[in-house]
C-alpha cells in the first residue's frame, strides 16, 4: 500500500518538475507566449438584481397557481373516491336483500325477538281478559 502511494507521489513530482522545466526553457529562448485576456461582459448588479426579482415573482406566481390547482384537483379526486367507496360499502350490505335472501340474523337476536313477541302476546291476552 505504501509503495503505491510512493509511486504516485514521485510520478506527480516528476510531472511538476517537467512542467516547470518547459516554462524555464521557453523563458530562456524568449518564446514566452502572452495569453490573451478574455473579457466577459457582466451586466451591472442592479440589472442582475432587477432581472432576478422579476423572474422570482413570475415563477413564484406560476408555482402558487400550480400548487393551488393540484390541491383543488386532489381534494376533488379524494371526495369523489370517498363517495364511491361509501356507496360500495352501503351496497355491500344490501346485496343479500336484493337477491331475496335477506340478511342473516344471529341466533341470540332471534331468540330475544321471539321472547319479545311472546311477552307482547301475553300482555295483549291479559288486557283482553281484564277488559283494559
Amino acid at each position: 500500500m505504501t509503495s503505491i502511494i510512493l509511486i504516485l507521489f514521485f510520478l506527480s513530482l516528476f510531472s511538476i518538475v517537467f512542467m516547470i522545466g518547459r516554462k524555464l526553457a521557453f523563458i530562456k529562448r524568449e518564446q514566452v507566449v502572452t495569453e490573451k485576456e478574455i473579457m466577459l461582459e457582466i451586466p451591472y448588479l442592479k440589472d442582475i438584481k432587477h432581472l432576478t426579482f422579476k423572474n422570482i415573482k413570475k415563477y413564484g406566481y406560476t408555482l402558487a397557481v400550480i400548487t393551488v390547482r393540484y390541491y383543488v384537483r386532489g381534494t376533488n379526486f379524494l371526495k369523489n373516491k370517498y363517495e364511491k367507496m361509501k356507496i360500495r360499502i352501503m351496497n355491500r350490505g344490501n346485496d343479500k336483500e336484493v337477491n331475496g335472501e335477506g340478511r342473516e340474523i344471529s341466533k341470540f337476536l332471534k331468540i330475544i325477538s321471539e321472547y319479545k313477541h311472546k311477552i307482547r302476546r301475553i300482555k295483549h291476552e291479559i288486557k283482553k281478559e281484564e277488559n283494559l
